[in-house]
């Protein structure tokens, strides 16, 4: 069945690290308890991208992702310091599902925990903690404020390739989009000399 934790009032997404090294997670509380969930970059973004989706139907297209925005940009969100320090509840998310009720004009967001087996003499093996899900209710607002933060975390990182989309570190980059048919050229700045 799982932990059902119903409304919440505090629902966001950061990150913990360096660009490169950063980890995700989503986090919620509300009366019952609290849940940080730790996601990978694609979970999130691909969560991002469902409310988005799911709004932009439920308004027939009055809610949209802005992708060019002008003037000051969204930041990135950060957890609240008065978030408790022990959750109720902290694991990786194998699994997610995003529903809505039209009737109640809610969204319901179900996490699957993922626990990695490892027995003697055997390959370590994952296994969804079906049992052990924690779900949870948000209502418009909150979804489009979380996709927004998603959305300022996932792209607050490396910068991406134009052409394959890999991450970019400052290092000449191979991409794999120019095959091999292309120089890839590097731009140096040079030092004016004094004459």
């Amino acid at each position: 069945m799982g932990i059902e934790l119903g409304p919440i009032w505090l629902l966001g997404a950061d990150a913990v690290g360096r660009p490169g090294q950063r980890r995700f997670r989503l986090f919620a509380q509300g009366a019952r308890g609290s849940v940080v969930l730790w996601m990978e970059k694609e979970q999130l973004n691909s969560l991002s991208l469902s409310l988005d989706r799911v709004l932009a139907q439920l308004t027939e297209g009055q809610v949209l992702r802005i992708e060019a925005r002008s003037g000051e940009q969204p930041q990135a969100g950060k957890m609240p310091p008065d978030f408790p320090r022990t959750p109720t509840y902290e694991f990786q998310v194998g699994q997610w599902q995003l529903g809505y009720d039209e009737d109640r004009d809610i969204f319901l967001l179900s996490m699957t925990p993922l626990e990695i087996e490892m027995e003697a003499g055997e390959e370590p093996r994952a296994v969804l903690r079906e049992e052990d899900a924690v779900s949870f209710i948000f209502n418009k607002r909150d979804a489009q404020e979380l996709a927004i933060s998603i959305s300022a975390v996932v792209s607050a990182g490396r910068p991406l390739c134009p052409l394959c989309h890999s991450p970019l570190d400052g290092r000449p980059h191979a991409c794999i989009k120019q095959n091999g048919h292309r120089e890839i050229l590097q731009m140096e700045e040079e030092e004016e000399e004094d004459e």
